[in-house]
């Protein structure tokens, strides 16, 4: 079997004080007074408690987007969390304004938050989230996400040791089966401004192969 080891990188600023996470790109760090600012119209616009602030890149575009994350309802495998969208004005094109029902506090406005949903997978006594299962068993996933941790894998000529050099084993998004295929979603080690990696593969016993992979650039 071949082994990928991968030196983890990232184009992120994380940080955890002051009661929430962090996760900024280096175009689009807040001030702490613009982070108060994105606080209040969070609680205006219904999250209670913000648990992460995080910032985007909106490629192909020069635009910079700001996504708050809700506190999580945790129930067995299932979380739950409020996602809201946040715009700014000096992060938009010229005379950018906010839409019909959008709340503004200073340079800032959004909508309503949607809700968000993961299942929580297991490995090595370790946690990762995963945005859909279809068709799957929790515990199948965690089985394949495992041999993929592990490097426990071997790939067809079609697939190149460069892309998956760039794929971040911890941050799956995916995973569907169909018939025999398995398709899993990654994403890029440079984080969700990245993009994302598609695998299409394929599990006989023990042997875990990748057979096609795409690359989805934002």
């Amino acid at each position: 079997m071949k082994k990928i080891i991968f030196i983890l990188f990232t184009l992120t600023l994380v940080l955890s004080s002051y009661g929430f996470e962090r996760e900024y790109v280096k175009r689009a760090v807040l001030t702490k007074d613009q982070e108060k600012e994105v606080i209040a119209l969070a609680q205006k616009c219904g999250i209670k408690k913000v648990a992460k602030i995080s910032t985007h890149n909106m490629f192909p575009t020069p635009f910079r987007g700001i996504s708050v994350q809700g506190a999580e309802e945790v129930k067995g495998r299932e979380v739950s969390y409020q996602v809201l969208s946040v715009s700014h004005g000096e992060w938009l094109q010229e005379g950018a304004k906010p839409g019909k029902g959008q709340v503004q506090l200073g340079d800032f406005w959004a909508g309503k938050p949607y809700a968000r949903k993961q299942t929580i997978l297991k490995v090595n006594k370790k946690e990762y989230r995963v945005g859909s299962i279809n068709k799957m068993k929790p515990e199948e996933c965690e089985t394949i996400l495992g041999m993929f941790l592990n490097g426990e894998f071997d790939h067809t000529p079609v697939v190149r040791e460069k892309s998956l050099n760039q794929v971040d084993w911890t941050k799956p998004r995916r995973f569907s089966k169909r018939g025999e295929n398995i398709s899993i979603g990654f994403l890029h080690k440079a984080g969700p401004g990245g993009g994302f990696f598609d695998l299409q593969v394929k599990l006989v016993g023990n042997e875990l192969t990748i057979v096609q992979m795409f690359q989805a650039v934002p």
